[in-house]
């Protein structure tokens, strides 16, 4: 009996083992993410983008530019525009969007998801940073 006991105690081991392998070895880590897509825009946000550049006639050569700088009430602001794409920018696409990003931003932007709510209680862009370990009460800094 003694024997069997031990050899099921093995085998449940070896599962629990394997089980805690497979979970590990699959969670995206954030370094893959922000290899994978560095930056997302939501239908809303890219619907908005476009729109905007439609009203404002803007440049074929312009580029949405997803930035950060210093600033802001917890250290670091959001900045999006239209600019032109430059030898050291990286250039990805969401929604059919081309998007460029300076690589130097790249480890306080990698993953974010940017959304563009307009219902009655909120309006305007919002980011969904998995790089912030604190943002301000209106979105628009963060702090790593």
């Amino acid at each position: 009996m003694a024997v069997q006991d031990e050899n099921l105690n093995d085998v449940i081991a070896s599962l629990i083992d394997v089980e805690e392998e497979e979970e590990t070895s699959s969670a995206p880590t954030p370094e893959m993410k922000s290899d994978a897509d560095p930056v997302l825009l939501t239908t809303r946000a890219a619907r908005q983008i476009k729109k905007i550049r439609d009203n404002e006639d803007l440049n074929a050569d312009l580029y949405l530019r997803v930035a950060v700088e210093g600033g802001g009430c917890s250290g670091l602001s959001y900045k999006l525009g239209f600019d032109i794409r430059t030898d050291e920018d990286r250039l990805v696409q969401s929604q059919g969007l081309e998007i460029i990003i300076n690589p130097k931003h790249l480890m306080y932007l990698g993953g974010i998801v940017i959304d563009y709510p307009d219902g009655l209680d909120a309006r305007g862009f919002t980011f969904d940073n998995p790089n912030a370990s604190e943002s301000c009460g209106c979105g628009s800094s963060f702090a790593v």
